[in-house]
């Protein structure tokens, strides 16, 4: 079927999305690079843990009170509630190495490694998920990210200190999420996105808060504006209104439309993180940017052959 709407931009036909939909997802992945940035900021004054266990307490709090005013049903079955613990854990896993792994690297490096995640996922959707194989177009990208990604690990100028470990841990987080990815698109058919969404954080969100307890020696070490700025952007931006966003948006346009428009949150992320934390320009940081990009691009590109 062909569309027959005029008002599409020739970037919204590429990827067969209506021109609002396009700028909507383009708004999202921004929002969503930044997102590192704003956690290394807050990581400054709060434990590891802590920080994950406000964030997702207070975005499970705003996301249910939304649903409620809504009229949204949250209400699932026992055999969904189980598939939701099973996500709750990949949650808690991925967020705690990420966390760790961000407090230790630099939030370019951080937001750079976290966008193998599509690489992540079609790997492991190639074994599986039925008819998701990988094809040359898709090898070829997967190339150009993972060497992306292997040159940052020889970035001398900006691996000091426990940046290398801190790399490695975003690296295995992101391994884990793929995992997560793979498991919520065999499932997500049955769930509305805000069941999805709510409830993994609300079943995390107090266990973040006790790993903080035990592990994090000051769960508070200071607070200030940039702190608060930053805590609040991470819990009402990108945990309650991203989240439930982009779920919805998958749901009605399906992932990969969506994805087409991933390679703007590396830029977005290694952008701010230079502008707003002054990280380091380097040849090995430009280069990997210029690779993931490159491989987001080849992968997700979708011809205006799609829409028929």
């Amino acid at each position: 079927m062909e569309t027959k709407n005029n008002t599409l931009s020739p970037l919204a036909i590429s990827q067969g999305l209506p021109l609002g939909a396009s700028l909507f997802t383009m708004f999202l992945c921004m929002l969503f690079g930044a997102n590192a940035v704003a956690i290394k900021i807050s990581l400054t004054g709060l434990g590891v843990f802590t920080n994950a266990g406000v964030r997702f307490g207070i975005a499970a709090i705003v996301i249910f009170l939304w649903a409620r005013c809504t009229g949204r049903s949250l209400a699932v079955t026992t055999a969904q509630f189980r598939q939701l613990i099973i996500l709750a854990i990949f949650f808690y896993i991925q967020l705690s190495l990420f966390y760790f792994g961000l407090s230790k690297t630099t939030a370019s490096h951080g937001t750079l490694i976290t966008n193998v995640l599509p690489f992540v996922v079609m790997i492991l959707a190639h074994y599986f998920i039925p008819g998701d194989t990988i094809n040359l177009k898709k090898f070829s990208g997967l190339i150009l990210g993972f060497t992306g990604v292997l040159i940052l690990f020889f970035d001398n100028v900006a691996l000091t200190g426990n940046a290398l470990q801190g790399d490695l841990l975003v690296l295995l987080a992101v391994f884990i999420w793929g995992c997560h990815v793979v498991y919520i698109k065999t499932i997500i058919e049955g769930f509305h996105p805000i069941q999805i969404t709510l409830y993994p954080i609300s079943m995390t969100a107090p266990i973040f808060l006790l790993s903080g307890f035990l592990w994090d020696g000051q769960m508070v070490r200071f607070i200030d504006a940039s702190i608060v700025k930053a805590m609040l952007y991470q819990t009402f931006v990108t945990a309650s209104f991203g989240l439930v966003a982009w779920n919805t948006m998958i749901r009605r346009f399906g992932a990969t439309a969506l994805h087409s428009f991933i390679f703007i949150m590396p830029i977005s992320g290694v952008f701010l993180g230079i502008i707003l934390l002054n990280e380091p320009i380097t040849t090995n940081l430009v280069s990997s940017i210029v690779l993931v990009v490159s491989g987001l691009i080849v992968v997700n590109r979708v011809g205006a052959s799609r829409l028929r």
